[in-house]
């Protein structure tokens, strides 16, 4: 046990583990952070908080963190590279442990271009991997990059993010291979939807032995409706949504494809329980926190466990 991350001891436990996620409000509004954590408690052993998704301006991850782990849950601090130089985040990611933040994901993040400030300057110092590794020796080594000891090192549970689905395919087990050289201790995978291809992404990591190294979350986001699959299939880079989930979406009327897209959303996480490697799952109900407990409920992972 590297920390005192519950996350860690789930996952150490052997049992599968739940997170989720908590965007920050695009104003500063503490109320409307923690009405969303409230939603997860009792059904995730970590909450995400993401930082500014999609590149859009919003409370900042650390802020909400804060007011997450005041109200006795357990936030999961995001950071991307794209704000921030190798100073601020080894500052700010002391400024988290000082908080009792105690898990963390690294990110590139996404491109400002896709935001509402696509005028703004990409920093991205250092990439994900760099600052996994970073992270690591903070925390291993009591060792900021600079090379200078660190008076109280942060004893951070290290994630990042895996996509099966980009291209090159052939570079998605070797990426994660990166990740795991440079310390990450587990990744949450992005939304899977084509479980076949899942399902080969965990051939390679099995034949290279990742899945004991790392612990390996599978995402999962049920869909609202066919028009939000279409959205996905269509719009999001690194998505890949098969025509048959469309296509059943398409075929329930209107009022039921939200019912339809849990069932979806259940029986994949029913099929990934069978994958060996996979530790868990990462459920992104995005601003439908409130269905998270009936997701978790009926994919038989209550109660949680207690730490």
């Amino acid at each position: 046990m590297k920390t005192d991350s519950v996350l860690e001891k789930v996952l150490a436990s052997g049992q599968l583990a739940v997170t989720s996620e908590c965007g920050p409000p695009r104003g500063a509004l503490p109320q409307k952070v923690i009405d969303k954590a409230e939603m997860l408690r009792g059904c995730v052993d970590a909450v995400n908080v993401t930082d500014n998704q999609t590149a859009m301006v919003r409370m900042s991850s650390l802020a909400a963190c804060i007011l997450i782990k005041q109200a006795e849950l357990n936030p999961l601090l995001q950071m991307v590279t794209r704000d921030r130089n190798r100073l601020a985040m080894q500052s700010d990611i002391l400024g988290a442990y000082a908080h009792g933040i105690d898990t963390m994901l690294c990110l590139s993040g996404d491109h400002p271009v896709f935001g509402d400030h696509p005028m703004a300057a990409n920093v991205h110092d250092i990439d994900s991997v760099q600052m996994i590794e970073m992270v690591k020796n903070m925390r291993d080594e009591a060792k900021f990059q600079g090379g200078e000891s660190i008076d109280g090192a942060p004893k951070m549970f290290i994630g990042g993010a895996a996509n099966p689905f980009a291209d090159p395919f052939e570079l998605r087990v070797a990426r994660l291979a990166k990740k795991a050289k440079a310390g990450v201790d587990f990744v949450q995978t992005q939304c899977i939807y084509n479980v076949d291809k899942f399902e080969k992404w965990m051939e390679g990591v099995r034949e290279r032995g990742l899945h004991e190294k790392v612990y390996i979350l599978a995402g999962v986001t049920p869909m609202k409706s066919v028009g939000m699959a279409k959205y996905m299939k269509r719009n999001v880079p690194g998505m890949d949504v098969p025509d048959e989930i469309i296509d059943r979406l398409s075929g329930v009327p209107r009022n039921k494809q939200a019912e339809e897209g849990i069932k979806i959303c259940l029986e994949t996480m029913e099929r990934l329980k069978a994958v060996e490697g996979v530790r868990g799952f990462h459920i992104m109900a995005i601003e439908w926190e409130h269905r998270v407990r009936e997701i978790v409920e009926r994919a038989g992972l209550l109660p949680r466990p207690q730490f």
